[in-house]
């Protein structure tokens, strides 16, 4: 009995201490945010007093209003971010889970040759080529347009969703296509009908990671993109920096709680396709 009431003891005081390691660590990671917050809506006059006050003395909440409406285009720039983001996640979604379905449930000469080199791109950052894509573009015609942003993420760049997208259409068995084909199913009929519906958990995975990577992408719309009625909110809250009286730091951060927060709410309402889809081992049973 001693021994089954010690190792409970020591069961809970472990349990216990995890999860203070965890609050601690929950605590670490929520800083960066919490001061944002903070600096958000504390007055400009008291941004750099010495101590720093993490609650500042008066919440001002009209800095969200006055950084949003009445200084720069915002809204404008929302509706940029999501027409573009819109259109990047379908794209994407449907794109590359055509393509898995062809690496992982078609026969044809060159296959694994193709996927191996395709999987290598993931070794090429975006940065190495973006000369010689700039000069590319600039010769279509596509320079100031949203078509860098979305052709080639689209139709060339999207190495890791189709490697997922495929891994998981090699766990689904080859039984369901033959079953299919048996009673007069095409290809397409296949893939649309019964392994696309099999798929949600990891076409989850893609548009959540798709949404993160477009919402807040700032590298190629600062170089493909020029007139500011085509900016995105990652390239709009640059404008702060830029101000005649230098850095509005009070706007910066109340701006960048509200470009943040439609990322927290799709994590947190989508969160299970996150595991669902990553675990992709579990994706059929039986």
């Amino acid at each position: 009995m001693k021994q089954k009431s010690s190792s409970k003891w020591q069961g809970m005081l472990l349990l216990t201490l995890k999860y203070i390691v965890l609050i601690i660590g929950a605590i670490l990671f929520l800083l960066p945010f919490l001061f944002m917050l903070s600096m958000s809506l504390t007055d400009s006059h008291e941004l750099f007093q010495i101590p720093f006050r993490l609650i500042p003395r008066s919440l001002n909440w009209l800095n969200y209003k006055e950084a949003w409406t009445e200084n720069y285009p915002f809204n404008l720039f929302l509706k940029n971010t999501i027409f573009v983001t819109g259109i990047f996640i379908l794209g994407q979604v449907t794109v590359c889970s055509l393509v898995a379905y062809s690496f992982a449930r078609l026969r044809w000469r060159g296959r694994n040759l193709l996927f191996t080199v395709l999987l290598s791109t993931l070794m090429l950052p975006a940065q190495v080529v973006i000369i010689p894509q700039f000069i590319y573009f600039s010769k279509l015609g596509w320079v100031n347009t949203y078509y860098p942003l979305l052709i080639p993420w689209i139709f060339g760049r999207g190495a890791f969703p189709i490697f997922l997208l495929r891994q998981f259409y090699m766990t689904i068995p080859l039984d369901l296509d033959e079953a299919a084909k048996i009673d007069g199913a095409t290809y397409f009929q296949i893939y649309y009908k019964i392994l696309l519906p099999l798929l949600k958990p990891a076409l989850g995975v893609v548009a959540i990671n798709g949404f993160m990577f477009q919402w807040n992408n700032f590298f190629e719309p600062l170089i493909y993109i020029n007139e500011k009625a085509k900016f995105t909110l990652a390239l709009g809250l640059r404008m702060f920096q830029a101000g005649e009286f230098g850095t509005y730091w009070n706007f910066l951060m109340a701006d960048s709680v509200l470009v943040a927060l439609p990322c927290f709410i799709i994590f947190f309402l989508f969160q299970k396709y996150l595991v669902q889809g990553t675990i992709i081992g579990g994706g059929l049973k039986g």
